[in-house]
């Protein structure tokens, strides 16, 4: 106990000393300035508004991602946002790239299911769908048996969920097909009879490659029957349809209405890209003249639709941006900074005090905010016993004036002990609370 006593006494010598010296007070006040000068500037500047140069994705030139990212460009520079395109030979590739920082954000397809750390998901946009475009004599996919066909490109998400459908149909490749990996570019430069017997697309209706070897080439677009069993042995899986005639009238291409298989595309970011970038982004994906000019509905109710990477913060930022500003959870966290703001403001004007430098002697109003305090605990005791509403309206209005007194005279207070009012405030702030719990009940 006298060590302790010792260790008080000492240290308020020490602050007594400090307290003397006037190169110490400034020093301290000085900081002090600066800390909250800097703080206000952090949060001004974080209200500043931004522009934001990113580099985006959509695969293959001539793909209809490449499209969608062309006009995602155009539509995000109203929202404050630069997209640079840098075309990649597939999604695989796309999401190298985004792991290492070389991309921000990449348009891609699920179903790839690769390991990466520093990859988020910004959005899951609409199933695209997978295009078996074969020649005339091709009429199941037992048929394609012996053929040559074209997966895309080998750092390409097309060949892998390509392999999986060709695998659930018994067809191992090497041995009863072969394997060609170009790209659109380059199939839209073969002549007809240089073509591979069939070709796989992955793309939204109508798919452009398709629709240039239908036309130009005379191919047809073959029906995959079992995207349900599909479904339930990869989760990336979904049922799609391509209506028939999508692809030419006279001959009909297809036919009729056929079944395929439809993977959801997704846009990704690396995890570094700011988050007010991202919901810079979404602004624009979502905006009405990226549906016009795409002709895809993209549904903002899918955006949290999974992809297999966390969710990015800017996007968990756009989807609750029309959440109302005053929710009863952020009631009750105003109510504690306010709180926390009133005994902020206690503190600072001790402290203002302390940097006056008056020495503290003569003090006269310790014995008035003890008497205060006991008064204060013994209404909180007879809040523990049955009270009718008049002693209760009593108590709340004598808890109201002994509050308004001290606050009124905060300023001219002289105490020897300066815990005293915190300690006052803070008793009142718990009979007040216990007073609203019994006039509740």
């Amino acid at each position: 106990m006298s060590e302790e006593i010792d260790f008080n006494q000492h240290l308020q010598t020490v602050l007594a000393r400090f307290q003397n010296n006037d190169l110490v007070r400034k020093v301290v006040g000085v900081v002090l300035i600066a800390a909250f000068v800097a703080g206000a500037g952090y949060f001004i500047y974080d209200l500043l508004p931004r522009r934001h140069n990113l580099t985006i994705t959509g695969g293959e030139i001539t793909g209809n991602r490449h499209f969608i990212a062309k006009v995602l460009q155009d539509e995000a520079k109203e929202q404050g946002v630069a997209l640079k395109i840098v075309p990649t030979r597939g999604s695989l590739e796309a999401l190298e790239k985004l792991e290492s920082g070389e991309l921000d954000l990449a348009l891609s397809q699920g179903g790839l299911e690769p390991s990466f750390d520093n990859i988020v998901h910004v959005a899951t946009l609409a199933p695209e769908y997978i295009h078996f475009i074969v020649k005339p004599e091709i009429k199941s996919l037992a048929d394609l048996r012996g053929k040559v066909i074209n997966l895309g490109g080998k750092s390409g998400g097309t060949r892998v969920v390509a392999q999986n459908i060709l695998r659930t149909s018994g067809l191992v490749e090497g041995i009863d097909y072969a394997e060609a990996n170009y790209g659109n570019d380059k199939l839209i430069a073969m002549s007809t009879g240089k073509l591979p017997d069939a070709i796989v697309n992955v793309s939204f209706v109508p798919s452009l490659l398709a629709d240039y070897l239908v036309k130009e080439h005379g191919y047809t677009i073959l029906e995959i029957p079992f995207p349900g069993s599909l479904a339930l042995r990869m989760g990336w899986v979904a049922d799609a349809t391509i209506l028939g005639y999508t692809y030419g009238v006279e001959p009909p291409v297809p036919e009729t209405d056929i079944k395929t298989v439809g993977v959801n595309l997704h846009l990704l970011a690396n995890a570094d890209v700011p988050p007010r970038a991202i919901q810079a982004v979404l602004e624009a994906l979502y905006s009405p003249s990226v549906a016009s000019r795409t002709r895809q509905t993209f549904d903002e109710a899918d955006i949290l639709r999974p992809s297999g990477f966390p969710l990015s913060a800017g996007t968990l930022a756009f989807t609750t941006r029309n959440e109302p500003l005053l929710s009863a959870e952020m009631l009750e966290d105003l109510k504690a900074a306010a709180g926390l703001a009133f005994s902020l403001l206690s503190g600072g004007m001790i402290a203002l005090r302390w940097f006056r430098g008056k020495p503290v002697t003569e003090q006269f109003d310790d014995a008035e905010l003890k008497a205060a305090i006991a008064e204060v605990a013994t209404i909180q005791r007879r809040l523990m016993q049955d009270q009718d509403a008049a002693a209760l309206a009593e108590m709340d209005r004598r808890l109201d004036e002994l509050k308004t007194g001290i606050l009124e005279r905060m300023a001219q207070l002289r105490l020897t002990d300066t815990s005293l009012l915190t300690t006052l405030l803070a008793a009142e702030s718990g009979a007040r609370a216990r007073l609203q719990q019994v006039q509740a009940a």
